[in-house]
């Protein structure tokens, strides 16, 4: 499972919003400059987000978007569900039929990831993200030294 390009030009895009909607509404232009994304991409997902009410158009001179809900009532997974993103490591989509039209071996494995990808994407609000207060988990070290130690371990038995 990877999130794509969608999923996180869209949370980036909500945050730079977010952190701006004080000073009025904010042109998807505005964003599209500072967040070097394309405008026509931004309208699409904007639509999308619209229509899930995350966010409001206000049209006419100075018009522009600004959020339907506060910061802290919309999160990580409000925005890429809002966009299509879809949040499934399994092969199948959940309809357990990835292996000849029978559940496959790992497929627990990967429905339970989904679980708590969501859970923790919906546990971090845009305010969390605009407040910064979204910090590294102190594991991804740990993985990095354990992923470098392995490549480093590779290369010593390849030299040889």
């Amino acid at each position: 499972m990877r999130l794509t390009t969608k999923g996180r030009f869209a949370v980036t895009a909500m945050i730079d919003l977010a952190a701006r909607q004080d000073d009025g509404p904010v042109t998807l232009a505005g964003i599209a400059e500072r967040q070097r994304i394309s405008l026509s991409y931004l309208e699409q997902l904007f639509g999308k987000l619209r229509r899930h009410q995350l966010v409001s158009s206000v049209r006419g001179p100075g018009g522009g978007y600004r959020l339907a809900r506060g910061m802290d009532a919309i999160t990580v997974a409000d925005i890429i569900i809002a966009v299509d993103e879809p949040l499934d490591a399994t092969q199948c989509g959940g309809k357990q039929n990835c292996h000849d039209e029978h559940r496959c071996m790992t497929h627990d494995l990967w429905a339970n990831l989904n679980k708590r990808m969501y859970a923790y994407l919906d546990s971090v609000t845009l305010q969390a993200l605009v407040d910064r207060q979204v910090k590294p988990d102190a594991d991804m070290a740990v993985l990095k030294n354990i992923r470098r130690r392995a490549t480093l371990q590779v290369r010593e038995i390849a030299a040889v």
